[in-house]
């Protein structure tokens, strides 16, 4: 049984920077692109970084340059280096891997950021 399992979450202050991880479990063969998505309370989940099997990534207009998504295939992680935090980007963020078969979601992690 596949799961993903985030961390890295936690309360920083505005301007301040974390690094989200996101390592699954299981055999989970063909992954088509990993993504970090978001949802704030009261909001939709909203897209936030995806990267492809190619390498290709793209980011939600709201990046604006601050944020980087990474992987390391061989250990089936994906990364999310979030600097310049502004108290909007307080959400739970969860990871998601897509393959041709199904998606796979983490439980999420939250981070909070402080104004």
């Amino acid at each position: 049984q596949v799961q993903l399992v985030e961390s890295g979450g936690g309360l920083v202050q505005a301007g301040g920077s974390l690094k989200l991880s996101c390592s699954a479990s299981g055999s989970i063969l063909a992954i088509d692109s990993m993504g970090w998505y978001r949802q704030a309370p009261g909001k939709r989940r909203e897209l936030v970084a995806r990267i492809f099997s190619g390498g290709l990534t793209n980011y939600a207009a709201f990046v604006e340059g601050r944020f980087t998504i990474s992987r390391d295939s061989a250990k089936k992680t994906v990364y999310l280096q979030m600097n310049s935090l502004k108290p909007e980007d307080t959400a739970v963020y969860y990871c998601n891997y897509d393959t041709s078969v199904r998606d796979y979601w983490g439980q999420g992690t939250q981070v909070t950021v402080s104004s």
